[in-house]
């Protein structure tokens, strides 16, 4: 009995699987069912003629490629009104496909099927599927063109008439994305896709009714004529004289037998014009290095047929580069990453679609380091290295990771470049092409200027000293650019050398030599210090500093608590860090208004890095717990303190129970007994 639920549940999840056109024309019911039944509501584009089966999305955002529409009401395909009556209680008349073509919008076709005589064939028994261009279409066709159908009906007509249909009833259900139907014209392919939108196509023309059905057969009505195609994506390019550079370009990447197999391929194909625009050096790089130009084209080739017709909003789609493009619409023009750079569209191949681009999508895999920095948040690095000439590590074929600080952290301008600094920048540079997220805590990294950075990987970031990576990766074709938020300042020394470097730390140098805690801050280790400046000392009281400095044992105890056993940097601080202390205490660190704070004190300056840990510049002393002042809360309980809490609490409710006046009688003498009978 339990396999009965188990097969309705099947029959019902069958049923709930629409294809993407019948869930639109759905959403487009439910949106009409106000103005009464078998209403659809449609999105129409201002100033035009295009309408729209929309989803849910499209329907709020009121925009189809950016540009307005407005709502009609109109009866749902297969209905009509009846007068007098609401909405379309109607279902239209079933006849011939012949009759149906007059009824759903393109007499053109039924007046050009009776010129070329196929009238008689779509009259008479049968099951064939039409896709009839609607009247506006066969308007849009060039006199030329037209002249030549009508011309010779008997043949030229009649063949363009019989590539439109298919000798057997294909509803939208059955039109599956990517396959081709065989027409009944010498048996050549109609390439079919239903993208997720909702939109159908047929040879890149957009089905605009469909599912009439006919006494024998169906008819779909499209916006374009469509014609027969022979040629393979490879084939287009040969015989374009606009693509003359990407021929040579494909020849020299063997990419020849890719674009002549079969597929559904979208080449978005660079016009002789979009490789002129190309810097020549540039431009001969990639050609002279077979894998950068690999990639440049496999950039150009998204992964699926994508016709510019099923384009009504934005969408990211995957090359076959492994990047992705964004592709989407502006009125009547087709973009790409927010450019309107769509020459010609719609060129379709037996494998796939062209179309014409007049600019060259160069990939960040085919470019070098100085293009990708130039491009981005660090375009200021770039100058900055170029300055100290060090370009030549951004533009050579050197395996290396650039760590880049971002713009910002020039806003005043760029340092002076003196022999230190040119230094700094080659500590800048890590060497191999690295990738982020293989990276991990504890990692060393060796710099061009032969210094070892630290990798440190938190909850909320990772950084490599007291940088930390502020942007996604970008990989080139020979060197990884790492965006940066700041200068990074490798480590000169250990905690202790740093400290007596630096004049400002005198005093605590003293003290932890005082507490013999020197050693343990010049092994190796990680260390988090939040270093107390001779400004912090000299603010305690003379007798409780003279005090400190006397005990070895308290001024250990105090110091441990200023150390923890691991390395934070400021970047990784975002809300609330605990830390535990040397001392054992629990520390608190925080960001409040771009300033680290340590239990809630600020700290004067962040990330001084050591080999061994990394320091903060604190102007107070921190205290730990068991040091302070003892607060009421931590007092120990006066027990007759607390009877009398507790008596006093119900000393009302008794006065209004009189069963609770016993227990507020023994309480008191309790309250009594505690304090010793007073």
């Amino acid at each position: 009995m339990a396999r009965v639920p188990l097969l309705l549940l099947a029959l019902g999840l069958a049923a709930a699987a629409k294809s993407p056109y019948q869930q639109v024309l759905q959403h487009s019911r439910l949106r009409g069912r106000q103005h009464g039944p078998n209403v659809c509501a449609v999105q129409k584009l201002i100033g035009t003629n295009r309408k729209y089966f929309t989803n849910c999305k499209q329907w709020y955002q009121r925009k189809i490629c950016g540009k307005s529409t407005v709502i009609s009401y109109e009866c749902c395909p297969g209905y009509e009104k009846v007068p007098g009556e609401k909405g379309c209680p109607a279902a239209l008349p079933l006849s011939n496909i012949y009759e149906t073509l007059g009824v759903v919008g393109s007499a053109t076709t039924q007046l050009y099927s009776d010129r070329s005589n196929l009238r008689p064939e779509i009259e008479g028994p049968g099951s064939f599927t039409i896709f009839a261009p609607s009247n506006e279409a066969w308007a849009s066709l060039s006199a030329e063109t037209l002249d030549s159908l009508v011309s010779n009906v008997n043949i030229e007509l009649l063949n363009a008439l019989r590539y439109h249909m298919v000798d057997k009833r294909v509803l939208t259900d059955d039109l599956k994305h990517g396959t081709t139907l065989n027409s009944m014209y010498q048996n050549l392919p109609i390439q079919i896709h239903h993208y997720p939108n909702g939109i159908v196509t047929v040879n890149c023309a957009r089905l605009l009714k469909a599912d009439h059905h006919a006494t024998n057969g169906v008819v779909h009505v499209i916006d374009k004529v469509i014609a027969t195609t022979t040629n393979t994506i490879q084939q287009i390019i040969e015989t374009e004289d606009s693509l003359e550079t990407l021929r040579a370009a494909v020849a020299a990447s063997d990419l020849n037998s890719l674009l002549e197999s079969e597929g559904q391929y979208t080449l978005l194909a660079p016009t002789n014009e979009a490789f002129e625009k190309i810097p020549r050096e540039t431009l001969n790089r990639i050609l002279g290095d077979p894998e950068a130009l690999r990639d440049l084209l496999n950039h150009h080739i998204l992964k699926s047929a994508m016709c510019a017709e099923a384009i009504i909003a934005g969408l990211t789609m995957e090359t076959l580069e492994g990047t992705t493009l964004d592709v989407g619409c502006s009125g009547e023009e087709l973009t790409l990453n927010g450019k309107p750079i769509i020459a010609n569209k719609d060129i379709l191949a037996t494998n796939g679609v062209v179309h014409f681009v007049n600019e060259l999508l160069i990939p960040d895999s085919a470019k070098t380091l100085f293009e990708l920095a130039q491009e981005s948040e660090v375009s200021k690095s770039t100058e900055f290295f170029r300055q100290a000439g060090l370009s030549s590590h951004l533009t050579g074929s050197e395996r290396v990771t650039l760590l880049a600080p971002v713009n910002d952290v020039f806003k005043d301008g760029l340092p002076v470049i003196d022999s230190n600094m040119r230094n700094l920048l080659l500590n800048h540079i890590v060497k191999d092409q690295l990738s982020s997220k293989y990276l991990y805590h504890g990692q060393k990294l060796q710099t061009l200027g032969d210094k070892e950075l630290r990798v440190f990987v938190y909850r909320n970031n990772l950084c490599i000293e007291n940088a930390c990576i502020a942007a996604h990766d970008k990989r080139g074709r020979f060197g990884t650019l790492f965006s940066v938020d700041k200068m990074l300042t490798p480590p000169t020394g250990s905690v202790m050398d740093v400290l007596k470097a630096d004049h400002r730390f005198s005093t605590l140098v003293a003290a932890i030599q005082s507490a013999g805690l020197t050693e343990n801050l010049n092994r190796p280790g990680t260390f988090t210090v939040f270093a107390p400046t001779n400004e912090a000392f000299r603010a305690l009281p003379q007798g409780e500093l003279n005090k400190l400095m006397g005990n070895a044992k308290e001024l250990a105890n105090i110091l441990k608590f200023h150390v923890a056993d691991e390395i934070l940097v400021s970047g990784a601080v975002n809300a609330l860090v605990r830390l535990k202390s040397m001392q054992g205490d629990k520390l608190e660190v925080s960001m409040k208004n771009n300033v680290i704070h340590i239990n809630k004190e600020p700290v004067a300056e962040s990330d001084i890095m050591a080999t061994n840990g990394v320091i903060y510049a604190l102007n107070s002393v921190l205290q730990p717990q068991a040091s302070r002042p003892q607060e009421r809360g931590d007092e120990p309980a006066d027990p007759a303190l607390e009877i009398f809490k507790q008596a006093s609490a119900l000393s009302k409710v008794s006065q209004r129970n009189p069963r609770l006046a016993p227990v507020y009688s023994r309480l008191l003498a309790r309250m009594k007994e505690n304090s010793g009978g007073v």
